[in-house]
């Protein structure tokens, strides 16, 4: 079959081209194989990571039609009997060096100051076999345990596209890997370095990178993990733990989100005076409920009854994450 790819050129990683080329490959080809096929009959100089061709060793992340995929998962013939013709361009939010090359350089000093290692330094001598219930614990760290490191997930992240010094979630995934590791003895050293700027709390939620995860680690739910490990711990001193705390205890008190409340309550009333003149013109917009007006869910019994049921669930799981610490109990 015949295979046209658009392929964003840079051959300095700063100036770039868009190229288009055609090359016949077999039906069974992916992505790479169709760029192999350009590489060595159309143009020689076109620039590429690969390795394993597996889905293995992560080596050719790259953007597919603006989305990280792995080239050698993505099988060209549903893309050709669509009619689509695809465009090819660099992971982003890493530098490119060359064409689809970028430098992941940034990416491993991330994943590196998370220290990606097994701190048992504080347990007792002298060390013996640690015995753990594989069944039990590996779910607490099975799927961050998957992660091939291909930077898929940074790629689509828009945190760090905001914020180029957020940890990112492949190292805050990576983190969870020994965050939730029984056998580590560091685990609040962790947290409270995870917890403070760029870290845990500056995840957006958009959930991007559990959708183009080629391996399914789920980064986005790794960070819920740790949040989730922070409150346990009672590391909560963050704007991003405060309003999580807020967000829980106002929902459970009224079924909604209480606006008014949620911004001196997480930054603090001086800084929210600072923000009034905003806040003016966000009443003035219809933006902020009447804080004078009853701002209650109708059938909030309803989520209470959810609240109860999680409580139970907590206290059935000792190891399930706990609830924000600043909501009511159950009444």
């Amino acid at each position: 079959m015949d295979v046209t790819l658009h392929i964003r050129r840079s051959p300095d990683g700063a100036s770039h081209s868009l190229e288009t080329y055609t090359v016949e490959v077999d039906e069974t080809a992916t992505l790479l194989d169709a760029l192999d096929a350009v590489k060595d009959r159309k143009d020689g100089t076109l620039a590429y990571r690969k390795s394993c061709r597996m889905a293995v060793c992560g080596s050719c992340g790259m953007r597919m039609d603006g989305a990280a995929v792995l080239a050698c998962k993505v099988g060209m013939k549903p893309l050709v009997d669509a009619g689509r013709v695809v465009t090819v361009a660099p992971m982003g939010n890493l530098p490119v060096i060359k064409d689809l090359v970028v430098d992941m350089e940034p990416f491993w000093a991330k994943v590196h100051a998370v220290k990606p290692y097994l701190d048992d330094s504080a347990r007792e001598q002298p060390r013996t076999e640690h015995l753990i219930d594989p069944q039990v614990q590996q779910e607490q760290i099975g799927r961050e345990a998957l992660c091939i490191m291909c930077g898929c997930c940074v790629s689509e992240c828009n945190s760090m596209e905001a914020d180029p010094d957020f940890l990112g979630p492949a190292a805050l995934a990576k983190a969870q890997r020994f965050v939730g590791d029984v056998r580590d003895t560091s685990q609040r050293e962790r947290l409270k370095d995870l917890s403070g700027a760029h870290g845990i709390w500056d995840c957006t939620r958009c959930y991007f990178c559990n959708q183009r995860c080629p391996k399914g680690v789920d980064p986005r739910d790794a960070i819920a993990k740790l949040g989730a490990e922070a409150f346990r711990h009672g590391i909560t001193r963050d704007e991003g733990a405060k309003h999580a705390k807020v967000f829980t205890s106002s929902t459970y008190r009224g079924g909604y989100l209480k606006e008014v409340e949620l911004v001196p309550r997480t930054i603090g009333p001086i800084a929210a005076l600072m923000d009034v003149p905003h806040a003016i013109r966000l009443a003035r917009a219809g933006k902020i409920p009447n804080p004078l007006k009853s701002h209650k869910a109708p059938g909030n019994d309803e989520v209470k009854r959810l609240w109860n049921l999680l409580r139970e669930q907590e206290r059935a799981t000792p190891d399930a994450a706990p609830l924000p610490p600043s909501t009511p109990e159950p009444s």
